[in-house]
């Protein structure tokens, strides 16, 4: 069975529960996803197997099928809330090996850094990267910027989905769809607004103007 589809332009929300303010973070991610998010990573490093599955079966049933849930790198709680995808780390398994377990049926992203490590993903059968830190970001105040070159230069040598992360907001996401990428990623952005909705609402419409006004050979090459 093939994964879902990935359907550009993806505006990805990162979770991470510590900034879901006063809501409980299912309830915040559905609000995001009435917003315009159409891709969701849960993203829960601290929490045990069988907590981060209950976590993932309460975002699935909040969502539905109105966005892609993707899990981070535990493949098993991928496979047991039926998620759409996996995303995995540089340092976590080889997208290869992820491959032989979860079969055909799974997206399986990457979390990347550089040129060369968005090439061999791609090599290793990567469905989608997610390039950055783009912009300086709190969620990873010791990480250098690497600026929109990276995100530039990896949607001109791979053929599959990029995404720009790392301090994205409604003022800079054009810029990052300009460059080539097929989306971005955020964090912060949605999940520390009072006004979750609003806030991916406000990114929605900036990602997708960007991409409007894009050519379509550039379209074509980003799917």
């Amino acid at each position: 069975m093939a994964p879902k589809p990935l359907t550009p332009p993806i505006l990805c929300l990162v979770t991470d529960r510590r900034r879901s303010l006063d809501a409980p973070l299912a309830e915040t991610v559905a609000l995001a996803v009435e917003g315009g998010v159409n891709m969701v990573q849960l993203r829960e490093k601290d929490l045990p197997g069988g907590r981060l599955l209950a976590l993932a079966l309460e975002i699935r049933q909040a969502v539905g099928d109105r966005a892609l849930l993707v899990v981070n790198e535990r493949v098993d709680v991928a496979l047991a809330c039926r998620a759409d995808g996996v995303h995995l780390g540089e340092e976590a398994l080889d997208p290869a090996t992820t491959r032989r377990i979860t079969g055909d049926g799974l997206l399986i992203g990457r979390s990347v850094h550089s040129l060369r490590g968005a090439v061999e993903a791609h090599n290793r059968g990567c469905d989608y990267l997610i390039a950055g830190p783009v912009y300086a970001t709190g969620s990873h105040p010791g990480a250098a910027p690497a600026g929109l070159g990276l995100v530039e230069e990896a949607a001109a040598a791979i053929p599959i989905p990029c995404l720009g992360i790392g301090g994205v907001n409604p003022q800079n996401a054009a810029a990052v769809i300009a460059g080539g990428g097929s989306g971005v990623a955020v964090i912060s952005a949605i999940l520390s607004s009072d006004r979750p909705k609003e806030a991916a609402r406000d990114l929605w419409e900036a990602v997708k103007a960007a991409w409007e006004s894009r050519p379509s050979s550039l379209k074509v090459a980003s799917a």
